[in-house]
């Protein structure tokens, strides 16, 4: 008898340990299936959360509205004298700013040349051999827009030479030519006789025929409009020829008559010409941006007179010099007598935002003097 509660005992004692086993295991399962369905939830949301961060990252930046550019657009002998100045003035600004060289062919900007990194890689690379008083001038203006109007975010054009300074830092540059939608052109009726050559007639009329200083600033609309032309371009190419001066003669024929030959100097007369034909005059300011101080006594003949800009050298580059400059607040064109007032934003403003010709010693001392040294303290603030 005690020998069977013994082992009845035993069998209740075994399926008591297995049903807490079976229990265990059911508890572990259970257990372990919603550790599993957590971690597959929390999986799911946080996949679900960077996939959202990410959409909106994608969305914002496709709909961040980038600031327009202005194209600076060098035409240069071969390299850049200036180039150290214009690094402190572009520093910091790279997605405000393109560049575009425009050199002699087979010259090549390198390391070797040019100690800013900003030239390295700017440079067109279908350039044209450049000669003062022909159409080929202006044909490197074209060259040059043409590449800068690849790039949609290029909404203005300033034509800038070898020789050519800042006068402020970027941002006040940048403000001014952005604060209007015209283009800057310095326009005005050319009554000098011998400059217009009456063969260009019909296509380009007499009454159209304007001149003014190179160093323009354009809109996109007005750049595209330079590039595009078929029409003026050719009559330029075509009748606009340098005219034989009389120290050339002992070693040319001397022309049968040189009142024929018309020196048109296209550079100063084709932008400005297209645009009054094309009607476009409205949408201009008529000035230029660019300082040029033309020598009106160093040449003993008076048809000579007038035709250089002033050099300024080492011992011209003053505080004094660059205030007299940024000055000026108005300009008279005899021609016209025409006073034009230079206003920014509305309001009365200084006319000039860059100055001409500067040799390479000129313009770095000023860059060492407090006069143009702001320019690195106001690139590195904005």
């Amino acid at each position: 008898m005690k020998q069977r509660k013994s082992t009845h005992q035993k069998s209740v004692y075994y399926y008591n340990q297995w049903k807490k086993r079976k229990i265990f295991v059911m508890l572990s399962l259970l257990l372990l299936t919603g550790s599993c369905f957590v971690l597959t939830l929390n999986s799911t949301t946080t996949s679900t959360t960077t996939s959202r961060i990410l959409t909106l990252a994608s969305l914002r930046s496709h709909f961040v509205v980038q600031k327009p550019k202005i194209a600076f657009l060098f035409i240069a002998r071969n390299r850049l004298p200036l180039d150290m100045l214009w690094d402190a003035f572009f520093k910091g600004q790279e997605s405000r700013l393109s560049i575009f060289v425009h050199s002699r062919p087979g010259f090549l900007f390198n390391k070797a040349n040019t100690r800013s990194e900003y030239f390295l890689n700017r440079q067109v690379n279908d350039s044209t051999q450049v000669d003062w008083g022909e159409a080929t001038m202006i044909e490197a203006e074209r060259i040059l827009l043409r590449h800068a109007l690849v790039d949609p975010l290029n909404e203005r054009f300033v034509f800038l030479s070898d020789s050519c300074i800042p006068l402020y830092n970027f941002s006040y540059t940048y403000d001014y030519i952005m604060s209007t939608s015209t283009s800057f052109v310095d326009s005005f009726a050319d009554t000098k006789e011998g400059r217009y050559n009456p063969k260009m007639a019909p296509l380009v009329p007499v009454n159209n025929w304007r001149k003014g200083s190179q160093w323009v600033v354009l809109t996109r609309k007005h750049a595209e409009v330079v590039v595009n032309d078929t029409t003026v371009f050719p009559m330029f190419q075509q009748h606009c020829k340098r005219r034989s001066l009389p120290e050339f003669w002992r070693d040319h024929p001397i022309p049968a008559d040189t009142s024929m030959e018309h020196n048109c100097i296209p550079d100063e007369h084709y932008v400005q010409t297209l645009l009054a034909r094309e009607g476009l005059e409205g949408e201009i300011t008529r000035r230029s941006l660019t300082h040029s101080s033309w020598d009106l006594s160093s040449s003993k003949d008076p048809e000579r007179r007038g035709w250089h800009p002033v050099t300024y050298k080492f011992s011209d580059a003053t505080p004094m010099l660059i205030q007299s400059i940024k000055d000026i607040d108005n300009i008279y064109y005899e021609t016209e007598y025409r006073r034009e007032w230079c206003s920014s934003k509305g309001k009365p403003s200084r006319c000039f935002l860059f100055a001409r010709k500067f040799t390479r010693p000129a313009a770095f001392r000023l860059l060492d003097m407090s006069v143009l040294g702001s320019l690195r303290k106001a690139t590195n603030k904005s």
